[in-house]
């Protein structure tokens, strides 16, 4: 029965980073990312992930918040910000997320301000589908985890 439930759960982790992959939303740093996670660090992936939708969130709004302002024309200041986004985004293999922000960078770099009112909601789009995504899978590995640790416990209780 265990092994259904296991087997299940392997395609479905498997089928959504598949379908992450094919749409684009991920890339191959992000495999990368997961091979640094072993034993010592089980939460490696989950934890940096996080990190980086935290800082996210406030470079988002910061960004937000310069465009919001009629007065606004240090376009510097936003290409400042996009860069940390571009290179978070990149670090985890967010790629969607990064190929977005490169071109809402090149409209900022026209110090154009309807350009960047545009490439703020799709970087927020695409950042939010990502959140979505990766919270998703997250779920799925957790249900994972948590039936091959009962597994284990019951196995341990059988054996003694």
């Amino acid at each position: 029965m265990l092994g259904l439930g296991v087997d299940r759960l392997q395609a479905d982790i498997n089928r959504l980073l598949a379908s992450l992959f094919h749409q684009g939303v991920l890339d191959e740093q992000f495999l990368q990312l997961q091979q640094l996670q072993d034993e010592t660090s089980p939460n490696f992936v989950y934890d940096v992930i996080n990190i980086y939708f935290d800082e996210s969130e406030k470079l988002l709004r910061n960004l937000r918040l310069l465009l919001m302002d009629r007065e606004f024309s240090d376009y510097k200041k936003i290409g400042l910000h996009l860069n940390q986004l571009v290179g978070s985004s990149s670090s985890i293999g967010a790629r969607r997320v990064r190929n977005v922000c490169v071109a809402f960078r090149s409209a900022s770099e026209l110090s154009n301000r309807p350009g960047c009112l545009r490439g703020l909601e799709v970087v927020e789009h695409e950042y939010h589908y990502l959140k979505n995504m990766m919270h998703e899978l997250f779920q799925v590995l957790t249900c994972f985890v948590n039936i091959l640790l009962t597994f284990t416990q019951t196995e341990g209780k059988n054996v003694s």
